[in-house]
């Protein structure tokens, strides 16, 4: 009997959100492919044909999958590769390898890469090889079945394709499509890009051995289907441990999107970007709300998440500069003001920040030169203020032009929020000129 009453108790409140935080957190960071993909089914079926092509008959091919941020490149590729590994003769033979353009920013790196991630570093050793085309070959041919009869078939999948353009000669992609055209290896080269103009990237050696099959992804999700992946996004399955407490969150998800503040602000981020990826932030954002004391989301979780994602970077890297590079950043916005966007270099902004030294009669605002130049240095490795084009490495820095990247709305945005901001201070950056 007690077994049975304890069993039956409800779960505390604190572990039920404990529990939902953990499943909702790993949900949005896992990112797992859908079981399927909305108005992708004659893509789907086209790659997973080409694939299989490679894997199963080992035949070799190429193919760039293109489409803008969050439109499902690597979705579809997941969900293409999932179906694809369920055959046992694929999951013993198939070899990956994913490479990409932000990572392995030269033909070095990414053949280390290649070599880890097939397991062969001891098979390369410190043989020493004349080209990248040697070595490439090199690594094909130890990759053969005991029988040396044959080949297992290699997928190299290039995320940020139209980056790997950029290597010197473009001698990574060459040789690849180069492998993928010729009978050496069964070799599948998978490009995902978010540019349409690719193939005009490529040398004319390049793009002659190119398959130039090309996938499009456009997205044409509506408004209403983006909400519906919101409400799938919060909602929790049945197999949620507290079968009430999933009940009732579920029934303030649906309550939640019907709020009219909450659709406003939902539908503000969906024509700002339909990438689910900055959805999924959003939604971490607001569970992170989520606590004992508020155990559901509140229309204003969803508001303050919304404008902690569209809040201006810029702005809030000025609350943690120093008292002395915010009063260079105020130097250069009198600057500004005064020379109607002019450049200006570090001497006139030390003058102009002299000009507000004078009307004070304590010094607790004076710094040497060199304190100067270092924050002013430090503005600029910030990126709150940029040389101007051309402008001569070999001027003296205190000459050099520079130019301000920030704009009046943003200095009085972080002059209002500045950490116990000294009112003289905040009082000359508010006044129209210096």
């Amino acid at each position: 009997m007690s077994k049975r009453k304890s069993k039956d108790a409800p779960v505390p409140i604190g572990e039920c959100i404990r529990q939902l935080q953990e499943c909702l957190r790993e949900r949005f960071c896992r990112q797992q492919p859908p079981s399927r993909l909305e108005a992708s089914e004659a893509q789907h079926k086209h790659l997973l044909e080409l694939l299989k092509r490679t894997a199963v008959h080992g035949e070799s091919n190429s193919v760039l999958i293109v489409g803008p941020r969050g439109s499902g490149k690597t979705a579809l590729l997941k969900c293409v590769l999932r179906e694809l590994l369920q055959e046992n003769e694929v999951q013993k033979n198939l070899l990956h390898v994913q490479l990409n353009g932000l990572l392995q920013t030269d033909d070095r790196t990414a053949l280390k890469e290649i070599t880890r991630q097939l397991n062969l570093e001891n098979v390369v050793g410190d043989k020493v090889f004349g080209s990248f085309a040697e070595n490439l070959a090199f690594l094909l041919e130890a990759l053969k079945k005991g029988d040396r009869s044959s080949t297992r078939p290699v997928l190299f999948v290039l995320d940020e394709f139209d980056l790997f353009a950029h290597h010197k000669n473009q001698t990574l992609l060459y040789n690849l499509l180069d492998v993928s055209q010729s009978a050496q290896a069964p070799v599948a080269v998978v490009g995902l890009t978010c540019r349409l103009d690719v193939l005009e990237l490529l040398e004319k050696r390049v793009k002659s051995r190119f398959s130039h099959r090309q996938i499009h992804l456009l997205s044409s999700l509506s408004f209403t289907q983006y909400l519906d992946r919101v409400r799938s996004r919060l909602r929790l399955s049945d197999c949620f441990p507290d079968r009430k407490f999933a009940k009732d969150w579920n029934a303030s998800v649906q309550s939640l999107c019907e709020d009219k503040s909450v659709e406003e602000c939902f539908r503000r981020h969906f024509n700002s970007s339909k990438d689910f990826r900055s959805l999924h932030m959003l939604l971490m954002l607001v569970i992170s709300r989520v606590s004992v004391a508020n155990p559901t989301i509140k229309p204003a979780d969803v508001l303050e998440a919304s404008r902690l994602c569209f809040s201006d970077a810029k702005s809030n890297m000025l609350h943690g500069l120093s008292i002395l590079e915010l009063c260079l950043v105020i130097a250069m916005k009198h600057l500004n003001d005064v020379y109607e966007g002019e450049p200006f270099n570090l001497q006139m902004v030390h003058n102009e920040f002299k000009k507000f030294l004078q009307r004070k009669s304590n010094s607790v605002y004076n710094f040497e030169q060199a304190v100067i130049m270092k924050a002013f240095e430090r503005l600029q490795q910030l990126e709150l203020i940029r040389p101007v084009d051309g402008s001569s490495a070999r001027t003296q820095r205190e000459y050099q032009l520079m130019r301000l990247a920030l704009d009046h709305s943003q200095i009085m945005e972080a002059l209002q929020k500045y950490p116990q901001c000294p009112t003289d201070i905040k009082q000359w950056g508010m006044s129209a000129f210096g």
